[in-house]
């Protein structure tokens, strides 16, 4: 069954701040408390992104697109533990005020009926601890 989920939060932190810890691809275990290690093989488009959860399961993802002008990173979920056919990711970062941004981050699944809601709560909550995360690491980083 093919499904998006979508979560957008504004979070009080500069657009462009925002955007370039998203575009530097990496980072996902210092935002995203499921996440315990994440590495980057290779840059920019075409990149692998690889993620160990803290339970022990491994995601591999592609990064199939980068825009810098529309601050939009989209990413292809080419393995992982949960039940799912297709995951592709969007995430998009738009300017609120010089202080804030909107970050949108929906993801398009492929998944099973009988798996669906329970993906879903999942999904959604980690997106959701991972956006708090996020905005938590940039504010610590610029009071510096």
């Amino acid at each position: 069954m093919n499904d998006q989920i979508n979560i957008t939060k504004t979070i009080a932190i500069n657009a462009d701040l925002v955007w370039a810890a998203i575009s530097g691809i990496g980072g996902l275990d210092h935002w995203f408390p499921i996440i315990a290690d994440c590495s980057v093989l290779g840059t920019g488009e075409g990149a692998t992104r690889l993620l160990t959860l803290v339970d022990g399961g491994k995601i591999k993802d592609r990064i199939e697109l980068i825009d810098h002008k529309e601050q939009i990173l989209r990413y292809n979920r080419v393995e992982s533990p949960f039940p799912v056919q297709r995951y592709i990711g969007t995430v998009k970062v738009g300017k609120e005020s010089d202080a804030s941004a909107k970050l949108s981050w929906t993801i398009d699944i492929d998944v099973q009926e009988i798996h669906r809601d329970e993906l879903h709560g999942l999904i959604y909550q980690a997106i959701s601890d991972g956006i708090d995360g996020l905005a938590s690491e940039l504010q610590r980083l610029n009071r510096i």
